[in-house]
């Protein structure tokens, strides 16, 4: 079914689902949503399954035309969602006519944006996906970003039996000071980690989906550590060390790397790095392999939470509010915020 006619497209908007595994020996890399969080609650937001294709706007979102009835949920960076020049809030959902223009625009918090809508974005499944990796042009749409007069397909997927919203407290919060949780190595033992572990660093313009360049002092390389090591895989989080003793956080297009690696951040500090804007302040903070699991546990646990209360929150325009049916629920998310 055709969803959607884009307009104008934004700087640099894909098509993005969980990603492509499995094919990083063929020098493929995962790709897919880089604020997996965000993307993966636009999903929740309107009912489909974790594997749903969404969009993904990076800086400044665009201007579409609706083609068919469908709900839609935007989340992520704050880039202001219209619908037919209406003010409409982000982590909630909107049921959408033919013929409805649809806008965002630039980014005032964050960095990327996700749209979800029913049945998600429907496109052709490369290697059990539909991620675009646009430096192979594969996945997505016919490989490559969206540009004006493309037409934009959506699956099947049954309309939510009523409004969702997230409630506001736990929207996320895109700041520009970013602690990143990193486990030590695996060649820690190459550098003065002191120096990694105690300043900042701030973000550079060389910041993309292949991995984020970071501003500092100088991390020391060991002197009687070599300056390279022998190519190895690379996975989203590793944070390199080149010569110049500049971190290289890498994310979801690499594949290998010859840069010795200090830290790997924990994936679900991830999405906080996706949502971060040249000019950001960037601190890292060492934690153990058992803590990133108990983390991920954590995060894995609310989001399950978050699908089985249906959102937790009904949203009733007679009453021009939102209310928590449960609060034994509220209670047990609030717990899970403190805590990730």
């Amino acid at each position: 079914m055709k969803a959607l006619k884009v307009i104008s497209p934004g700087p640099f908007t894909t098509v993005q689902d969980r990603g492509r595994f499995g094919f990083q020996s063929l020098g493929v890399p995962p790709c897919g949503m880089l604020d997996a969080w965000a993307g993966g609650l636009a999903n929740l937001l309107v009912g489909n399954g974790p594997d749903a294709a969404v969009l993904e706007f990076t800086f400044m979102g665009g201007q579409m035309e609706v083609m068919d009835k469908f709900c839609l949920a935007v989340t992520g960076g704050d880039m202001k969602l219209s619908i037919n020049d209406r003010p409409c809030a982000a982590w909630a959902t909107h049921m959408v006519q033919t013929g409805d223009i649809l806008r965002l625009g630039p980014v005032h918090s964050g960095c990327r944006t996700y749209m979800a809508v029913t049945g998600g974005i429907c496109v052709p499944d490369v290697m059990g996906s539909r991620s675009t990796y646009t430096g192979a042009a594969i996945g997505g749409l016919d490989g490559r970003i969206l540009a004006a007069e493309d037409i934009l397909e959506r699956g099947q997927g049954a309309f939510p039996d009523h409004s969702r919203a997230l409630p506001e407290e736990w929207i996320p919060k895109y700041l520009s000071e970013i602690v990143l949780r990193a486990i030590p190595g695996p060649q820690d033992d190459y550098f003065e980690t002191e120096t990694f572990f105690n300043a900042a660093f701030t973000v550079t313009d060389k910041a993309n989906r292949m991995g984020y360049r970071l501003k500092g002092p100088v991390v020391l390389r060991k002197p009687e550590k070599p300056k390279s090591i022998i190519s190895e895989p690379s996975l989203p989080g590793g944070v390199q060390i080149p010569e110049d003793g500049q971190p290289i956080i890498l994310l979801a297009e690499q594949t290998v790397g010859g840069y010795a690696k200090i830290a790997t951040v924990i994936s679900s500090d991830i999405p906080k790095l996706a949502q971060a804007v040249p000019g950001d302040w960037i601190r890292f903070e060492a934690v153990t392999l058992a803590r990133s699991h108990e983390i991920y546990r954590q995060k894995a646990a609310l989001f399950r939470e978050i699908g089985k209360a249906g959102l937790g929150v009904k949203t009733y325009a007679a009453m021009g509010k939102t209310f928590f049916s449960d609060p034994v629920f509220r209670q047990r998310m609030e717990r899970y915020m403190i805590q990730i």
